[in-house]
């Protein structure tokens, strides 16, 4: 399922971001996927639960597994708090996945959290209590729909509010889950076919270019530090040519980086 985006005035449109921008993978997007996918600079960036979700064409996955330890939510730097609200909106299509109600509520709680942290809660307290709801009622397709209207209205008032460059965090946050979390499934069940889905040349050179443009008080926090060098590690191992699968060991390295990376910019700075 895709986001649905709301007309935006053409300054808004890096709001078209997924907060996990998805893989380019060997399999074309058919043609209702391109018309759902957010567009920017002419990439197709499908939303994250499509992507973790392509682990099911492996097999049968067992989501609760990919459960992380909560992470904090008492960070004071902006970018630290967006980086990992990111990561926990990814969190939050990993628990519709496993279909797991508990888990749906305490993600929704700390996304709501950090976006108070932010100052989006106006744009997300009216969605909290549908999401409780919704989980109370095993109504996942409805759950999906609203996650993504979350993030929607989370990233419109971002922009609006002039913090694109938060934006950007957000969705590299994401991509960090869902690449750890992907690329993790298939290095413990490793296929060649499984190796190919971490294939994302387009995808990482994008969010590459878009950390280089933040402001250098941005680029200063330690957390942004640590995700742009990891980053650039990443691009080098995933940017593999299209008929070529990665190694089992070099899917693993992607494995440890997004993990290494998702673990420094959850730790509370000092």
């Amino acid at each position: 399922m895709f986001w649905k985006l709301r007309p935006l005035a053409g300054s808004l449109a890096f709001v078209c971001l997924c907060v996990s921008a998805v893989a380019v993978d060997a399999t074309p997007l058919t043609p209702e996927e391109m018309a759902g996918a957010a567009r920017t600079d002419g990439l197709s960036m499908p939303m994250p639960g499509e992507f973790m979700a392509s682990l099911n064409k492996l097999g049968k996955i067992d989501w609760s597994s990919k459960f992380r330890i909560p992470i904090g939510t008492n960070y004071t730097s902006r970018p630290q708090m967006a980086l990992n609200l990111g990561g926990l909106i990814a969190d939050g299509y990993i628990a519709i996945e496993a279909q797991d109600q508990q888990q749906v509520k305490n993600i929704g709680r700390d996304i709501l959290t950090l976006a108070k942290s932010l100052g989006v809660s106006k744009d997300v307290l009216e969605r909290s209590g549908s999401i409780t709801a919704f989980a109370e009622k095993n109504q996942w397709d409805q759950l999906k729909e609203e996650l993504e209207a979350t993030q929607n209205e989370v990233k419109q008032s971002m922009a609006e509010a002039k913090d694109q460059d938060l934006v950007t965090l957000v969705t590299v946050g994401g991509w960090l889950r869902g690449m750890e979390v992907v690329s993790g499934q298939i290095a413990a069940h490793y296929t060649p076919t499984g190796g190919k889905l971490i294939r994302q040349p387009g995808v990482v050179t994008f969010l590459n270019e878009r950390l280089d443009k933040l402001p250098d008080k941005i680029k200063d926090d330690s957390s942004v530090k640590s995700v742009r060098k990891k980053m650039g590690d990443l691009q080098h191992l995933i940017a593999f040519p299209l008929d070529k699968a990665p190694t089992a060991e070099e899917v693993q390295q992607v494995n440890k980086l997004a993990a290494d990376t998702l673990k420094d910019i959850s730790k509370r700075q000092k």
